[in-house]
């Protein structure tokens, strides 16, 4: 099977997860583009989505799903969305996408996040892949020193403008092994919106994406 076939799995696999008659929460990305398009099957069933990017959205109101603002949502049951990295805690590395933030917002929201990924994603230590960081144009030359101090090697991200008008910075050279520790240290920086590792809220269940079929992984 491609990435893509795996990534196409785990995005249908996702399917049932979905209570008729609630909002779901949808992420952003390649392997969430492909739980949209399942959950287009069922779109009468459901009352909407809360999106976690403007992309995510647009795909959302081309399908005829519903999209609500979070604000509007009092509970949401579910979130589904992908990741860059999950190590064996169910923490995770995302950003890669740069819609961190609304991907963490909404995750907070929701009574279970359900990770989507592809075998590739799994890492026993997370930090292979650049950390992504938001930050607020005017801090970045001050974030960056900062997270120099960590011990990382942070590069602007070209050209990239996030859905909240902020900047991003991937953080190479992290081996990251107290994910809970490094998300606080980096939140707590001026500046700093938020950081890509979902830790302190990591995933409730993963669907692996493997040529053997779909793994589930709960915490």
């Amino acid at each position: 099977m491609t990435q893509d076939e795996l990534k196409k799995a785990v995005g249908w696999a996702a399917l049932k997860y979905v209570q008729p008659g609630t909002v779901v929460g949808v992420g952003t990305g390649s392997t969430a583009a492909h739980f949209i398009d399942a959950l287009a099957t069922m779109k009468h069933q459901i009352e909407g989505a809360v999106s976690s990017s403007e992309a995510s959205t647009l795909k959302l109101k081309a399908l005829g799903i519903p999209v609500f603002d979070l604000n509007e949502i009092d509970d949401l049951s579910i979130y589904v969305d992908g990741a860059d990295e999950i190590n064996p805690q169910m923490q995770m590395i995302k950003g890669g996408g740069a819609a961190l933030t609304r991907e963490k917002i909404v995750a907070a929201v929701a009574h279970k996040f359900i990770c989507i990924a592809d075998a590739s994603k799994e890492v026993d230590v997370l930090g292979r892949f650049p950390l992504p960081v938001e930050v607020i144009p005017m801090a970045r030359a001050y974030v960056g020193r900062e997270l120099v101090k960590l011990g990382g090697l942070p590069e602007y991200r070209q050209h990239v403008v996030t859905d909240n008008g902020n900047i991003i910075l991937d953080v190479h050279n992290l081996r990251i092994l107290d994910p809970i520790a490094l998300e606080r240290t980096i939140n707590a920086l001026p500046g700093v919106v938020t950081v890509g590792l979902f830790a302190t809220r990591g995933a409730d269940i993963a669907l692996i994406g493997t040529p053997d079929g779909v793994k589930t992984i709960e915490k």
